[in-house]
């Protein structure tokens, strides 16, 4: 069963997906103003998981989520649960559009801490484009003046190191788990797991917050669902590149909704980023073309 009564083309699926992502990050922020990271974190699990059951139930069914790798999962649960809350805390204080810019250095920490977990091999052209977008990285923390010492920069920067070891888990359980079991799972472990942790410090939800937070859980739901069917007919190496469309969405919402333009140096810092992932991204097609492989599956976003 399907939810489009055409096919749409993997890009198009791409595009859609990145663009609800960014509509989540936005009720992510605008929900941290209010309530602590835990519960944004747990919020945002909770808001997100009936409508990704019913997507569940309408297609693979309930039967692929009991036959997983529990250890895994586990690991993965307790680390989007950390991941989550070091981005809620984050988007705080930092502009959507900042946040994003940091958090594009995970797909070279993926790449990177491939070589050690997966035993895979990287060249000393890709290993360059690592180290450059680390540059980028820190422009955009700004070692000679207050960024370095922001928490929330560093959250980022966490939250980016969690999603980058989640991803190495996702490839390792996509061998023997199902896409579903690998989504459901991760957001009842963030959902009970985030719940417990901010139980102690619980905020009383206000009735006019309840449709964002309705729309972060729809918003996750529909990006989730688009994503997966976008790597599930595309190639990665097509599909990847269309993640830094995000940075326009969250530059328009950080405009429209908190009246915050990006500075230079955020452009700056965010633009070597971006080079750096690209050039990466091309590295791995030629080396797929080289090899006469399509390079590894792209695994169903990790969830913020």
């Amino acid at each position: 069963m399907t939810v489009f009564p055409v096919r749409v083309p993997a890009p198009v699926m791409m595009l859609l997906a990145v663009a609800t992502f960014a509509f989540m990050d936005a009720g992510l922020k605008a929900l941290a103003g209010t309530y602590p990271a835990m519960q944004v974190a747990a919020l945002r699990g909770a808001a997100s998981l009936p409508f990704i059951l019913v997507w569940v139930m309408a297609t693979s069914g309930l039967r692929p989520l009991l036959r997983v790798r529990w250890p895994l999962h586990l690991l993965r649960g307790a680390i989007g649960i950390g991941m989550t809350a070091s981005f809620a805390f984050a988007l705080r204080t930092l502009p959507l559009t900042t946040g994003y810019s940091i958090y594009f250095v995970a797909p070279l920490l993926i790449t990177a801490l491939s070589v050690p977990v997966l035993g895979e091999k990287v060249g000393p052209r890709r290993w360059t484009a690592i180290a450059i977008g680390m540059v980028g990285m820190l422009v955009l923390l700004r070692p000679s003046g207050e960024g370095m010492f922001s928490w929330a920069a560093l959250a980022v920067l966490l939250a980016a190191t969690g999603y980058a070891v989640s991803a190495i888990t996702v490839r390792v359980l996509a061998r023997t788990d199902s896409n579903a079991s690998m989504i459901v799972w991760l957001l009842v472990m963030l959902s009970i797991g985030a719940g417990a942790l901010a139980w102690p410090n619980w905020v009383p939800l206000r009735a006019e917050h309840a449709w964002i937070i309705v729309g972060t859980g729809l918003a996750g739901a529909i990006g989730q669902y688009a994503i997966t069917a976008a790597f599930r007919s595309g190639s990665a190496s097509l599909l990847a590149p269309l993640e830094y469309t995000g940075l326009v969405w969250v530059v328009l919402l950080d405009v429209t909704i908190w009246g915050v333009l990006p500075d230079a140096i955020t452009w700056l810092g965010a633009g070597i980023i971006v080079a750096s992932g690209l050039y990466m991204l091309r590295r791995e097609r030629v080396r797929a073309e080289d090899t006469h492989d399509d390079g590894p599956e792209g695994p169903p976003r990790i969830m913020r």
